[in-house]
Parts: structure tokens; sequence; C-alpha cells
């Protein structure tokens, strides 16, 4: 089985006692990232029986994952974890942290599990405990993902185990190999003729007519979202931002007028205000297969991306330090509308906090979403 786990990732390691946890744990990760609950319990008392001993050697055991997770560092929970309870830990680091959740699940024989801790010094488990375990891990499986858990794999015997491939995959967001120069443009809002005018003045050969647009020798372009309304050309920007991606020659960010867009596409009740109206009215008038075109490519959008080792971030609305090459609901709203405060002001936009004011971190972050009035 091939197990693909995120670069900045919780890893809930689950199976009843003896099921081969921390075998699994020693053969597949770094001893550095793996944190046992057994080690916990023998680091603060040597009676694992002691409720006190447990809860405290558990308090700990998260205080340092949460540490762990701070620094982008994968972490691996070594512990039964087959009560609903026991998991919430897990997946309120993984919130905390807005890094994704992965359940590894030991679903090994009984049988298997009463013959290993027989044999280990301490593990003198009643049967009634040891099925007790079984029966909660079965009952927890088909639920993990509705838990939280955004990714799921369950091993069932020893051979299982034997054909595992651990792939450590990057973040979507992660372009940190991806060097400039790049030419950053945000919030076309359809106007395209603008838009043909502005990448002819940086050097690029465009083909008007065709919605094309080539660049100089190893120049990209990164758009910051927010493609349609307003204007009077959302088609053609749509063919041409397209085409450049497609092409590798430019990157594109989720704006939050192209998520409202994808929505109406995908036919939910929304309103049509601030330009959309003009979008939906020229978008009627194109073929099934290009607005299916453009449903995909405006879901295939991320939030934010991380380029040149770390030094750039790029984001529709901006993003703070500790969100930065993180993936999750509240870093997707950052991006999409800032730092905002849930109210609205006297002209009903909504009330955004100065979060630029304050940022200090390392990489440069390049935003668009609202215009300074100075500029």
């Amino acid at each position: 089985m091939r197990i693909e786990i995120p670069e900045i990732a919780v890893v809930a390691l689950m199976g009843v006692s003896g099921s081969g946890k921390s075998t699994f744990a020693n053969k597949f990760f770094k001893s550095t990232e793996v944190l046992s609950s057994d080690y916990f319990r023998a680091l603060i008392s040597d009676d694992e029986s002691n409720q006190f001993v447990t809860a405290q050697a558990f308090d700990t055991l998260y205080y340092v994952a949460n540490k762990r997770l701070e620094l982008g560092l994968m972490t691996v929970i070594d512990a039964t974890n087959v009560q609903k309870e026991a998991r919430a830990p897990v997946l309120h680091l993984a919130k905390g942290q807005n890094c994704h959740a992965v359940a590894i699940v030991l679903d090994m024989p009984e049988k298997l599990c009463r013959a290993r801790n027989e044999k280990r010094p301490g593990r003198d488990f009643s049967g009634h405990v040891m099925t007790r375990q079984g029966e909660q891990l079965r009952r927890s499986i088909r639920h993990l993902r509705k838990e939280g858990f955004r990714y799921v794999y369950i091993l069932k015997s020893e051979e299982d185990i034997d054909h595992v491939e651990i792939v450590r995959t990057l973040l979507w967001n992660n372009k940190k190999a991806e060097s400039g120069p790049f030419d950053i443009i945000g919030d076309i809002h359809g106007c395209y003729d603008e838009l043909c005018a502005l990448l002819e003045k940086l050097g690029y050969t465009v083909g008007k007519e065709k919605c094309t647009a080539a660049p100089p020798e190893n120049r990209r372009v990164i758009f910051l979202g927010d493609l349609c309304d307003r204007g009077p050309k959302n088609i053609e920007v749509l063919r041409l931002v397209m085409a450049m991606v497609q092409a590798g020659t430019a990157y594109c960010v989720a704006g939050n007028h192209d998520v409202k867009l994808l929505k109406k596409l995908r036919g939910s009740n929304v309103r049509l205000t601030h330009g959309l109206d003009k979008t939906v009215e020229q978008l009627d008038a194109q073929s099934e297969a290009f607005i299916t075109e453009v449903k995909a490519f405006l879901d295939s959008l991320i939030s934010h991306y991380v380029f040149d080792g770390g030094k750039l971030v790029v984001a529709h609305a901006g993003l703070k330090e500790k969100y930065q090459g993180r993936g999750s609901r509240r870093v997707r709203d950052f991006c999409l509308y800032g730092d905002t405060t849930g109210e609205t002001d006297a002209y009903g936009l909504p009330v955004r906090l100065p979060w630029a004011r304050e940022y200090r971190g390392n990489a440069a972050v390049v935003y668009g979403h609202t215009p300074p009035p100075d500029v």
C-alpha cells in the first residue's frame, strides 16, 4: 500500500495493544518524529497504571507535539487511539496548527496481538480489555473521516505492513524550488484591454485576438485572483489566464470573486452583486464545454503559494507568517478575505484589521484585494 503523508502533518497511529504500532513507527519514521505514549508515561513515573500519571504524560506529549508542528515538523503520535475522545487531541492539534491529520490504522487479528502481549513484560492485559479495544477500533474506523482525519489508511495483516510504502508529499502551495523573476498582477476584474497593455509593457508577446501571451525568457506571471466581475471582458481574461497557467507560464491563486463565481456555476444561490452579474451574463453566451473548463480551472486554484526558498509568499488578500505554507479552511479564508472582524462598514464592506502593519515575517508577502488610497 502506498501511504501518502503531507510534509506538515500530525499522524495518529491506531491499534490495540500489541498490534505493532511502535514497530511500525520505528520502521517507517525517524525516531525524532515519533512521540510515544509509553515513553512519556515512563518518563514521568514507573507506575503506568496511575491515572494521574497517564493524564500528565499525555499533556506533556501533546505539548511537545504542538511545539513540533509550530516548527513545521512531521509529528507521529504512537498511542492506541481507539476511542474517539483519545483521538480528539490529535484533531485539535491539526486544527490549531492548520495542518492535515492522518490516521494509520493497524487492524491486526486479536489472536496475534494477544500472543505479542504475552511475550512483553508489563503487558498483562486481561482478555476482555483486548476484546474491548478491538471493538472500539472497528467501530471507529468508518467514522474517522467524519471526525476530521483528512487521510485514512487501514492495514489488516503483517503482509499489508510488509508492502507499505510511505511517501512524503509536498503541499500544493509549496513552490519553494521555483524562483523568479516573476511579474505579479492582481485583481484584473475583467479589464482585458488593460491587462494586455500591461503584459506588452512588461515585454510579453500578446495575441490579443486569440487571448494568448508568451513571456520573455525565464519570466512568469503570478495572478493574484479576482479575474472577473466589474470589467467588460471577463471571458477574454479567463481564456488568457487559463491558457497561460496550462502552458506553465503563469501561476494563479484564488480570489474571493473567483470563489463566488464557482459557487454560482455549481448552482448555489448567490447574489449577483459587485459585478458578478456581468460575468454570468457573458458566460451564458458561451458553450457548455467552456463553462465546464472554467469550473475545473476555478476549482483548481489554491489559497496561496510559497516561492523562492520561502522568501516570497503570494495570496489574494495577504497572509500572516504562521499561516504560510499551511493548509486549512482558516488559512484559505484569510487568503481570500484578509483579517476580517465579521462586521461591515458604512459602505457594506467587511471591516479588516491592518495585519500587514504588524507583519515581521521573513518572507515578502505580495497581495491584492484592497487597493490603498495613496497608490
